[in-house]
């Protein structure tokens, strides 16, 4: 595989829905997508972003279906 073939693989495998229209919310799913399960902790030290918000955003990515909460994990659907 060339070197392009692979940042397109790697690129698709990445892709956000377009459903996610909050930068926010494209970093987080991304970032659940990535550690294939996530705790709230590790995404907030990761993030650096306020609790309350990482809370609200990932409510918003499981009310779309996006994201599931698997006991105190995150996975992307």
């Amino acid at each position: 595989m060339s070197t392009s073939e692979h940042q397109l693989a790697t690129a698709g495998e990445l892709a956000v829905p377009d459903e996610i229209t909050s930068p926010q919310a494209k970093l987080v799913y991304l970032s659940v997508l990535l550690t294939e399960e996530a705790k709230a902790a590790d995404l907030q030290q990761m993030l650096g972003v306020p609790k309350l918000t990482l809370f609200a955003v990932l409510e918003s990515l499981a009310a779309q279906d996006l994201i599931q909460r698997t006991g105190d994990c995150y996975v992307c659907r």
